[in-house]
């Protein structure tokens, strides 16, 4: 007989940013050591069908799944934290995911003339695709997005509330993120906010199993008493949710406190204990670092760090794996384009330099004078995406003498579009049918005129799987004319199409050059703190040796 399904919820009140993805993927991360299969689910409150063509000004970046799901930044967070566990389209959803399948059904026939309501269709529909999520594992966190007593979330919670019912309560859990703040002039912890949070979440039906109370101190006995007692709950599943200096510390400071074994013994679980010997030196690593080097970020996003998450995250686990600290300088790309001196300056005095991706024109001139500035000043670059086409596109204007190199992304007519669209993608109308996304195999090239590539050097292998998320691809009509100036092809694709196979650039290098790549995938994807990315890895590694040359310069003038 199978054992029964384990459901963990996890709902957040008071306001957003509490960290609920954060804290689900730390209770995840503590529960995989201990030998739990894992799996994770973020169901999100608005309508779009996902956040693909969501600005990143408001939504931060679209994370990329290996089956090409367009998901929820959390999802990148579930997959930091938890490496090991399956992720498909099914992990993430959102109301108007749900509301789709409900009205796609509906129009088949598929309710046989019902009247169509929330109650039961769509709650059913939400908890048909948390089962669908389940299928790969033994315990489910599920992440409800928004904040509780918001109108686009009362479907979720209500599905969630029927299924303690209906699965037992033995095998579900409520955990609900709440905030207890200290206010400095009555140098107090205030509860009322977690006592109203909690009250309306009862009003829904639900009653927490466990608070996480998010403050900037742990919280003493007697709170966690006062918390207890108007929340219905044991003071002993009151816990701490401390800030911290870093989101990795957060699955240390949940084991100190016993949350994990909480978990597990109010679900009726017997594990392991979790070795957490790794995790704890990585963190240390970035907790005591033994150095520093700055990174120049270019692009457009900027005012929003959420946008470049993966990037952030993924430059410290590059840094934690030669022990040093990664400082990030934004740069806008907009304003390198009109001269702003600032940001010239800024660009200056970076130890290395990154170009992420990117859709549409703005800016995209300054990116390419960053570029050139990196090129020509020896300045360690990586360019991902769009930033190898620009990349690309720089190269062939000024090494190559094709002046009015650009892409078709910019000008579709253009005659020297470096940047186009693959012959077979050129034939479907629609722009949605182009896009290539998800996981693609990539052939790694060892070495290119006799020298080792340094896509080997990183990868140590001759083929690979990386995500994509991109509509155009460097043009093979100038790729002889690119490679005699220079630019080496260390990494391609062959991408059937109905003429039979089209290769397809996939990583470029520049070999006179300290360490000058771009790659056409998203590696800050596949990035997690006990494995840093090998690109990344290197990267921060040539910016490292970057900055120890710069000082050694000095020391000799």
């Amino acid at each position: 007989m199978n054992k029964p399904k384990k459901f963990i919820f996890i709902t957040g009140g008071v306001l957003s940013s509490l960290g609920k993805g954060i804290s689900g993927a730390s209770l995840g991360m503590l529960l995989a050591q201990r030998g739990v299969k894992v799996g994770m689910v973020k169901m999100d409150p608005y309508l779009n069908l996902d956040p693909g063509t969501m600005s990143p000004f408001q939504h931060g970046e679209v994370f990329v799944l290996d089956d090409g799901a367009e998901t929820d930044l959390d999802l990148g967070h579930y997959y930091r934290f938890v490496p090991q566990a399956h992720y498909s389209r099914k992990n993430s959803f959102t109301t108007g995911r749900i509301y789709d399948a409900v009205l796609k059904k509906e129009r088949q026939g598929g309710y046989l003339g019902q009247t169509i309501q929330v109650i039961p269709h769509i709650t059913d529909e939400i908890k048909r695709h948390i089962l669908n999520a389940t299928q790969e594992s033994e315990l489910t966190i599920v992440e409800v997005g928004g904040t509780v007593g918001d109108i686009e979330s009362l479907p979720f919670l209500e599905a969630i509330r029927q299924m303690k019912y209906e699965h037992g309560g033995e095998n579900v859990l409520y955990i609900h993120v709440t905030l207890v703040p200290y206010v400095q002039v009555a140098h107090e912890l205030k509860t009322k906010p977690t006592q109203h949070s909690v009250k309306e979440l009862r009003e829904i039906g639900i009653q927490p199993d466990i608070l996480l109370c998010r403050t900037d101190r742990k919280l003493p006995k007697d709170v966690k008493e006062k918390i207890g007692l108007f929340c219905n709950i044991p003071a002993k599943n009151v816990f701490s949710n401390v800030d911290v200096k870093t989101i990795y510390e957060v699955p240390l400071l949940f084991k100190e406190e016993g949350l994990d074994e909480t978990v597990c013994e109010m679900l009726g679980m017997w594990t392991q204990q979790p070795v957490l010997t790794e995790w704890k030196e990585m963190v240390q690593r970035v907790k005591n670092p033994q150095g520093e080097v700055l990174i120049g970020i270019v692009g457009k996003y900027i005012t929003w760090e959420d946008s470049y998450k993966s990037i952030a995250e993924a430059l410290i686990h590059g840094g934690a794996a030669h022990n040093i600290k990664i400082s990030r300088e934004l740069i806008d790309s907009e304003e390198l384009e009109q001269g702003n001196e600032k940001a010239w300056e800024n660009l200056r005095k970076v130890d290395g330099l990154l170009v992420p991706g990117g859709f549409g024109e703005r800016g995209v001139e300054g990116k390419i004078k960053a570029i050139q500035y990196a090129r020509e000043n020896k300045i360690p670059f990586f360019g991902i995406c769009l930033g190898l086409q620009l990349a690309v596109i720089e190269f062939a204007r000024n090494c190559c003498s094709i002046k009015e190199a650009n892409s078709a992304e910019f000008k579709p007519e253009g005659k020297n579009n470096v940047i186009d669209l693959m012959e077979s993608q050129k034939k479907i109308e629609s722009k949605g049918g182009t896009m290539r996304l998800g996981a693609y195999p990539c052939e790694i090239q060892k070495n290119v005129s006799g020298v080792e590539t340094k896509a080997y050097k990183a990868y140590a292998a001759m083929e690979i799987k990386e995500r994509h998320r991109h509509r155009f691809e460097v043009s093979n009509q100038f790729r002889a004319k690119l490679e005699k100036h220079g630019l080496m092809i260390s990494g391609t694709y062959s991408a059937k199409n109905q003429e039979g196979q089209e290769e397809l650039v996939e990583i470029i290098e520049i070999n006179d050059h300290p360490w000058f790549l771009g790659c056409q995938f998203h590696p800050e994807f596949l990035s997690h703190l006990l494995k840093p990315h090998p690109l990344f890895r290197d990267f921060v590694g040539a910016s490292k040796e970057q900055k120890e040359k710069k000082v050694i310069d000095k020391k000799k003038v």
